[in-house]
Order: C-alpha cells, then structure tokens, then sequence
C-alpha cells in the first residue's frame, strides 16, 4: 500500500494524485501495474473504448458477478469511481 493511502481510514477522502495511485497499486494488482492486463483485463483506452463511463462507474461500484472483479461500493464514493471510469476512459491513468 503506498505511504498516502496506509494511514487512510476513509478512502472516501481520496482524490486526484491519490486515486490515481489507488489505481495503480489496488487495480494495478489485476490488471497490471501498467493496467496493460495480467490476472485481470487491460484497462487500456483501446479495450474500453466499447464501454461508456456509466457503464465503466458500474463495475468499479459493483463488480462483475463470478469474475475475480470485486464491488469497490462502499469503499469508493461513486464521484470516485465515476473519476476512475472517465480516467480510464481518457487513458491518463497509464
């Protein structure tokens, strides 16, 4: 866990720099550090290209039911992982 985010008790609190660092290092552990893909998919701009942010928002908050991809809802705010889904999106998270 980065240094930022080990004395976090409320990842609710997170934004920007460090919700970026969030992604690396907590989806970084699927989908690779460079979110290039590795137990998880790529979260790379070209495989979610097909995805809409709303739709990217509903996996991070909910999951994917009986896939490794677990539901971040109440552990992320949905601003959060709306920031994420458009991050992502963007591809300035890699």
């Amino acid at each position: 866990m980065i240094p930022s985010m080990a004395y976090a008790s409320d990842y609710s609190k997170l934004s920007g720099d460090e919700l970026a660092s969030f992604v690396k290092q907590d989806c970084g552990s699927c989908h690779g550090m460079t979110l290039k893909g590795g137990l998880g998919r790529p979260l790379t701009t070209d495989r979610l290209s097909g995805f809409d942010v709303e739709t990217l928002k509903d996996v991070v908050l909910n999951g994917v039911p009986g896939t490794a991809m677990p539901p971040w809802a109440g552990i992320l705010t949905p601003d959060q992982a709306e920031w994420i889904a458009r991050n992502l999106k963007e591809g300035t998270l890699q």
